[in-house]
């Protein structure tokens, strides 16, 4: 099958460097408004018979890229593609995965439906804020982890008295397998959210005097909870204190807040845009191209993708 890679507006840079990676050119298409603000989609490649790739993490604006997708998806479905894969780097309305309080969503399942339904076969995603989501979709799911680029930038720095901190009890597994493989020793923050985007900090288990605290989470938001977890750090005697996530969302106050806080350094992945500003100067970007280049090549040739991570 031939292969064809297709960029959404969502974030074209990331998409340019894994068609540069697979030494492919981006299929051209045609993305416009009407005048009412309907998205005016159409694949001008041929694509009848192809294995079709569309890149495009629902991030900000999210329901704008997320309908992108979708109606790219369609137009590749009516054009004969033979297989649609979306590649996300990151999963917008993830967040809500389960019935937490009565008479709310399950967004992560509903956007799972609407996927297929436009005709996608396919996911290619990273570092979903739940694993099982996964189990929400009825067609194959591949998910990546920005890990392995994380944890090069992290050695290749050669902190001394390195700790890894897991922000919550539930970042617990993903912080342990960070200070796994870096013979580093682990520390939980013990928070209580009393409402969402806010946080109290309660309890630091595990020692951070005169060590590198490096706070490992799946995602930024509003980066509320990452300054008041770094402030607690610090007092508790840190000699330096970073953070590291897949996810730069980044909403709101959060650059500002960033670049007020006591964080050295927030370590992000391009899985979405960063627009560049004064506030983001604390900021350092690894791109996750190579890895979402390396799935592509190995989905469209029927080999494993999971041997990327063993």
């Amino acid at each position: 099958m031939k292969l064809k890679i297709i960029s959404g507006n969502a974030n074209v840079e990331l998409s340019k460097k894994i068609v540069q990676r697979l030494g492919v050119d981006l299929a051209e298409r045609m993305l416009e408004r009407f005048s009412d603000g309907e998205i005016r989609a159409q694949v001008l490649d041929n694509v009848r018979g192809a294995d079709c790739y569309v890149i495009q993490p629902t991030c900000h604006p999210v329901n704008e890229n997320l309908m992108e997708l979708l109606i790219l998806a369609d137009a590749l479905k009516r054009a004969s593609a033979k297989r649609i894969t979306a590649v996300m780097p990151y999963y917008g309305y993830g967040r809500q995965d389960r019935k937490a309080e009565p008479r709310v969503p399950i967004t992560a399942r509903l956007v799972a439906n609407l996927l297929a339904t436009a005709g996608i076969t396919r996911v290619l995603t990273m570092d979903l804020h739940a694993g099982q989501i996964q189990g929400f979709f009825d067609i194959p799911v591949d998910h990546l982890y920005a890990k392995p680029v994380l944890i090069n930038y992290i050695k290749e720095r050669n902190y001394q008295d390195l700790v890894v901190v897991a922000p919550d009890a539930g970042g617990v597994e993903r912080a342990r397998s960070y200070a796994k493989d870096l013979n580093a020793d682990l520390v939980i923050v013990d928070k209580r959210r009393p409402k969402p985007n806010e946080a109290s900090i309660m309890n630091i288990i595990g020692e951070v005097k005169n060590k590198t605290c490096m706070i490992i989470d799946d995602m930024v938001d509003t980066a509320g909870t990452l300054a008041k977890v770094a402030a607690a750090i610090q007092e508790k005697g840190a000699a330096k204190v970073l953070a590291m996530a897949s996810h730069g969302v980044l909403s709101g106050a959060a650059k500002q807040r960033i670049q007020d806080s006591c964080l050295e350094e927030l370590i992000i992945t391009d899985s979405i845009p960063l627009q560049e500003s004064e506030n983001t100067k604390k900021i350092s970007v690894i791109s996750v191209s190579s890895i979402l280049a390396d799935a592509i090549t190995r989905i469209s040739k029927d080999e494993s993708v999971s041997a990327l991570f063993f």
